[in-house]
């Protein structure tokens, strides 16, 4: 929770991040901004059992208390995004060397244009007078027989935010990269860890679209969950398995009752109910 300067003053305070313990602390704004974002790491926190926690604010509880306020369709995208992004990098890591060129660039084309949903929202909209077209055609350079090209129509855009829309895609592609040089190193645990994320993902987004309470606490799942992690799956039966469940994510997807945005009003009054009650102490 930010300090009375923090909440009144010119200072700021998003986040603290310890790497030695993989620990990450939000800002009260912060987490707030990614519970409406539905933010995967967020919400779980938002569905953790009581005697799960260690410490409960008051705070902590009242967004706890509120967490409807914070759902919506953004889930289709956060919670998807996140489990193809993992889908991509498993598929990617044992293709390795040997995966055709082609079928990287499939890779890498589908997680950009997961990407620009999230560059709509946060840059100015690209659609209104113009368009960014991304797809995959033959290659002129000698090494590849095809790659991704871009076709971009804008008018009277701002020069700022065409930066940092370049930029996040670039970022995809050098990820991408650096994977392919980190997963010849990457050992089996890595891999079923990745692969235990994406169907954790698949079934905890496909249960909040269908309007069920959230539950980060797997008990039903849990036996399937480590048996992915111990490797006693192929990969083959994992592949299955994901697109199953990502044949439920997607039906669920299209017919949840879940709002189109979260409600912002809502929470900005908690927000600085929130607030007013720590000035207040």
């Amino acid at each position: 929770m930010e300090r009375e300067k923090e909440i009144l003053g010119l200072s700021s305070f998003e986040a603290f991040e310890n790497k030695e313990t993989d620990t990450t602390i939000y800002g009260l704004r912060k987490i707030v901004g990614l519970l409406l974002d539905c933010n995967p790491n967020t919400i779980e926190m938002m569905g953790t059992k009581d005697e799960h926690l260690f410490v409960v604010s008051e705070e902590g509880k009242m967004l706890r208390d509120n967490v409807q306020i914070f759902l919506s369709r953004r889930a289709v995208h956060s919670f998807g995004g996140y489990a193809t992004a993992q889908l991509r990098r498993l598929q990617n890591a044992l293709a390795r060397d040997s995966y055709p060129q082609e079928e990287k660039e499939r890779h890498i084309l589908n997680s950009v244009l997961i990407q620009m949903e999230h560059l709509q929202r946060h840059y100015t909209n690209f659609t209104k007078n113009g368009s960014i077209n991304l797809y995959i055609d033959k290659s002129d350079k000698e090494d590849i027989e095809s790659e991704i090209f871009m076709d971009i129509e804008l008018k009277h855009y701002p020069l700022r935010d065409f930066k940092n829309i370049y930029s996040e895609m670039s970022n995809v592609v050098k990820d991408y990269s650096k994977l392919n040089h980190r997963n010849k190193k990457k050992d089996k645990l890595h891999l079923n860890k990745h692969a235990m994320h994406l169907i954790r993902l698949l079934i905890m987004g496909t249960e909040l679209l269908e309007g069920k309470v959230i539950n980060t606490y797997r008990d039903k799942d849990k036996e399937m969950l480590l048996d992915i992690r111990n490797s006693k799956y192929l990969y083959e039966e994992i592949f299955e398995m994901v697109d199953e469940y990502e044949s439920k994510f997607k039906y669920a997807a299209e017919n949840t009752e879940l709002p189109q945005m979260p409600d912002h009003s809502k929470a900005e009054e908690l927000l600085i109910e929130i607030s007013r009650r720590r000035l207040l102490k």
